[in-house]
């Protein structure tokens, strides 16, 4: 399964799970059957793994989600696609998750102006992202612009390349979550 923890590698033919598509160790191939409890505990563990976070923060983000109205494992994604970390890699603005928490950490972007250091920041429609006016963090998302000119950008955003400005133009769907996850497991789970 991948979980594109590695940024472009994932998309060639070097990516691990392309070489080796069984689990490690010397006797992978004679594992017993997973439980409900492990399928459970191992779709929130990718999940937790996809978007880079913490036991602590995955749990704020799914109370976040519960108190919402609709569907729990359906908000929990929206949520998770709202954070800034991912609407920065989702615009193509840096080459990993890590890359974009460690330049939104050191404060090198700005949502409608203003500078923000968090990478949990949900944004919201209407949000303009943009990088600081100073040329070393121009050069480092120029850069990423360019290696991540073929990737697609989802539906609710709308990116302006030449002038390295992303617009959300409205709240992700859960039809924009491209990962290939059963968050109903996840609710099941954390609901016990």
């Amino acid at each position: 399964m991948k979980l594109f923890l590695k940024g472009q590698r994932c998309f060639t033919n070097k990516c691990a799970v392309e070489k080796r598509d069984y689990p490690p160790g010397e006797h992978s191939a004679r594992r017993s059957k997973v439980s409900e409890y492990g399928l459970q505990l191992r779709e929130k563990q990718k999940l937790k793994r996809i978007y880079g976070l913490y036991e602590r923060n995955f749990r704020l983000v799914f109370s976040r989600a519960e108190r919402q109205p609709g569907n729990t494992g359906e908000a929990m994604l929206v949520l998770l696609e709202r954070r800034l970390d991912n609407v920065i890699l989702a615009a193509g603005f840096a080459l990993s998750r890590n890359q974009a928490r460690q330049l939104i950490g050191h404060g090198h972007f700005q949502v409608n102006g203003k500078r923000v250091t968090v990478p949990s920041f949900m944004v919201r429609a209407g949000d303009a992202i943009s990088p600081q006016d100073r040329e070393k963090t121009k050069k480092v998302v120029r850069d990423a612009v360019e290696v991540n000119r073929s990737q697609t950008v989802p539906q609710w955003l709308e990116v302006d390349r030449d002038s390295i400005v992303a617009k959300v133009n409205s709240v992700p769907r859960r039809e924009d979550v491209l990962h290939p996850i059963k968050e109903q497991l996840i609710v099941e789970l954390l609901s016990k």
